[in-house]
């Protein structure tokens, strides 16, 4: 298994952001995770130069000058000012998470569609600071709205045929009346886990944030399946300890997702083989976990070829985290 990826040439066009903010709440509860890698092979620490560096700025408030309300934080000295981001919404784990054994920035493996490079800086959203060696988790479904791992059970669809374990109506024990209890952090369902049913695990993977608190993956833009806009899973685990075995201990601080605009999407659904999709979609401004607010709701800022998206798409993102939470996303 290869611990090494390469990044696309990506030529950029600029999208636009919301500016909403969103500070939700944590809770210090340390927990225990363990990453296995497969032939346990080492995890070496690999910086990725050359890149196009995080420049979304939803949510950002500047320190310089500044004592009000409105910052989160006094920012690090420099020789130009440096900005604060607010902690970015936690929401749901959703059903298809699987406790990572893909240490890789390549996730890809043979599944077609439009190539992305997804580059992530995370930071310490009080201190400003980079939170370096964090375990990083990304997962999504495919061009078609399938999610390895959970084939038979993925609600989405090409050719006008759902996958086989896809209920054909409503079930007969539905319940009447309006639920009393509070809604799931986040703005929606879907935070109940299924168990895995094969060994697929395509469009998965971990990798570690370097000294900058940068980490990069080698993807494909998402396609949609019933009921959600277009996403992108992320976990942050940090105070761990990364060992030839992979990544043990410490705490799941962020449980997110990432988002696209509307404009990318229907550019996206003009090339194969998200154009052969028979599924409905639900756009951004529809979804029940977005929670509107740009860049602090998980946001991605994508630069592309206007016309060629085929060619190509970066996407970019800061998530502000507390390192000192546990946010694992299954409340």
């Amino acid at each position: 298994m290869s611990l090494t990826g390469t990044v696309p040439n990506v030529l950029p066009m600029t999208g636009t952001e919301t500016h909403k903010t969103q500070q939700p709440k944590h809770k210090r509860d340390l927990t225990r995770r363990k990453v296995v890698v497969a032939g346990g092979a080492a995890v070496a620490a690999v910086g990725v130069g050359g890149g196009v560096a995080a420049t979304a700025n939803a949510g950002q408030t500047t320190s310089t000058g500044s004592t009000g309300q409105g910052a989160t934080a006094k920012a690090a000295a420099g020789s130009a000012a440096e900005e604060c981001y607010k902690l970015t919404s936690e929401t749901t784990e959703g059903p298809y998470y699987i406790d990572a054994d893909k240490i890789r920035r390549d996730i890809t493996e043979d599944k077609e569609g439009i190539p992305l490079t997804l580059r992530i800086k995370v930071i310490d959203s009080e201190s400003c600071k980079p939170v370096r060696n964090a375990a990083v988790d990304i997962w999504h479904c495919d061009a078609l709205g399938i999610y390895s791992g959970y084939e038979d059970v993925s609600t989405g669809g090409g050719g006008g045929t759902p996958p086989s374990g896809t209920p054909s109506d409503a079930p007969s024990d539905a319940p009447s009346g309006a639920p009393t209890g509070s809604p799931p952090e986040g703005g929606g369902g879907g935070g109940v886990h299924e168990e895995p049913t094969d060994d697929e695990r395509y469009l998965r993977g971990t990798w570690r944030t370097d000294k900058q608190g940068f980490v990069t993956f080698k993807t494909i833009f998402p396609g949609w399946y019933q009921g959600r806009c277009v996403h992108i899973h992320t976990k942050v685990h940090v105070n761990g300890e990364w060992t030839d075995a992979g990544y043990e201990g410490g705490n799941t601080c962020h449980t997110g997702q990432f988002f696209f605009d509307e404009e990318s999407v229907l550019a996206s659904a003009e090339v194969e083989p998200y154009s052969t999709s028979t599924t409905e979609r639900t756009t951004l401004e529809e979804d029940t976990i977005y929670d509107q607010s740009g860049t602090t709701g998980g946001l991605l800022k994508l630069k592309y070829r206007k016309g060629a998206i085929a060619k190509g798409v970066l996407g970019t993102i800061t998530v502000g985290v507390d390192p000192e939470a546990t946010n694992t996303g299954t409340g």
